[in-house]
């Protein structure tokens, strides 16, 4: 049953005045409080089960969102070879193996509370525009398109257990996914040089060192 609410002259009139009002207020508040996406953290198994992806937090500051391939259903090839990825249009990533590989491109935070960017699809090396959310605790919805009007959505589901063949270790670590090159940890900046800044004072002569013979003539 639906029910409606009718209002007719000044009713309707101040209806409008009151309901206007609230909505830019609204409106505003909004805009200056927009909200952050719902966790999208953890291990998750691909809708079609051929995979398990870890998505964490990377980038400056921690506010983008990665994904590694950290299992695979069938993760040798036909010649019982690990799978590598050798349709990366980039020479130097196609031997890399296809476990551990990152395929969520740092994601952004849009004013949708979702996150958005690009995913990399091994199978045909290509980079697809993606967005990621969650609304159901335990499952993300990830929406893919190959061009604007041509998207598909799926749903991944989050599982805790370890199967055999799963990277556990940390990424970039030992048994751990790893980073594409621009999305690596930043290094910290190194200590103990012994080298003189320039412009700094050279430090005194030690006390009885033998001063500098003049130079011949």
């Amino acid at each position: 049953m639906t029910f409606r609410l009718i209002a007719t002259g000044a009713g309707r009139a101040g209806l409008r005045r009151a309901v206007l009002p609230a909505a830019l207020l609204a409106g505003l508040a909004g805009a200056g409080h927009a909200a952050a996406p719902a966790d999208a953290t953890g291990t998750f198994l691909t809708e079609d089960g051929r995979a398990r992806i870890r998505m964490e937090r990377c980038g400056p500051a921690e506010k983008n969102l990665c994904g590694y391939v950290v299992w695979l259903k069938v993760p040798l090839n036909d010649k019982g070879q690990p799978r590598v990825d050798f349709k990366n249009p980039d020479t130097k990533k196609q031997a890399r193996p296809s476990l551990g590989h990152q395929l969520i491109l740092g994601l952004k935070p849009n004013a949708d509370a979702r996150y958005e960017g690009k995913i990399y699809n091994s199978e045909d090396g290509k980079s697809y525009d993606v967005t990621i959310w969650s609304e159901a605790p335990g499952e993300l919805t990830v929406r893919g398109c190959l061009i604007a009007f041509l998207c598909k959505s799926q749903t991944w589901n989050k599982v805790s257990d370890v199967l055999p063949g799963q990277l556990t270790g940390p990424t970039n670590g030992p048994g751990g996914p790893r980073s594409d090159a621009e999305w690596l940890p930043a290094k910290p900046a190194a200590t103990g040089s012994t080298a003189t800044p320039a412009g700094a004072a050279k430090p005194a002569a030690k006390p009885g060192a033998a001063a500098p013979k003049p130079a011949a003539e």
